[in-house]
């Protein structure tokens, strides 16, 4: 199994059908905050969450990348990964959520640069994408620490209940990776 050491106590690792009630139970217990930022948490349900792991699964088997549990000391606090990958462009674009409560330690900044180095660095890609919600101050904050440029507002991108939301497009090219970022440890593939 794909497991990715953030530090003593994080990791990112590939979601398995057994982590589908755990994972359905952060996101009841954080519905009404995920729900504000994003269209699926208002209706998932558990069948919902096994079948997002499994379509994770065969993502993963198609080479379009992956998805993937922030698990902090043995326990799910959210998960992140790739949407899919454009091999002719060589270009990718990540997601993340995680739990109110975990906010605000690192954890996010430290799962995404994991992903980019793994986008750059084994995938050997040329861009990677992250767009937020305008309003989402925290997830916004992700890219613009990590040192991705800011490159435009979509306007009404998504759907998010019975409102629309612009999105925040943010971009960092493998030639600028490794002078956008503070150098931090590799993360350990296990």
């Amino acid at each position: 199994m794909l497991s990715l050491r953030l530090d003593d106590r994080r990791c990112l690792r590939l979601l398995e059908e057994t982590d589908a009630d755990e994972l359905h139970s952060v996101v009841v217990a954080n519905r009404d905050y995920l729900a504000h930022w994003m269209p699926w948490p208002a209706g998932q349900t558990p069948r919902a969450t096994l079948e997002f792991i499994r379509a994770s699964r065969k993502q993963l088997g198609a080479n379009q990348g992956f998805q993937a549990a922030i698990v902090d000391d043995g326990k799910i606090i959210g998960s992140t990964g790739f949407h899919g990958i454009d091999w002719a462009n060589m270009s990718t674009s990540i997601g993340y959520w995680i739990a109110e409560s975990e906010q605000r330690r690192g954890t996010v900044t430290a799962a995404v640069r994991a992903l980019v180095d793994h986008a750059f660095g084994i995938w050997k890609l040329n861009r990677v994408e992250i767009r937020a919600a305008v309003d989402n101050e925290r997830s916004r904050a992700v890219p613009s620490r990590l040192g991705f440029r800011e490159e435009g507002v979509l306007r009404q991108a998504e759907r998010v209940g019975d409102r629309f939301v612009d999105h925040v497009v943010y971009a960092v090219l493998a030639q600028e990776w490794g002078q956008t970022r503070s150098p931090e440890p590799a993360p350990v593939i296990a």
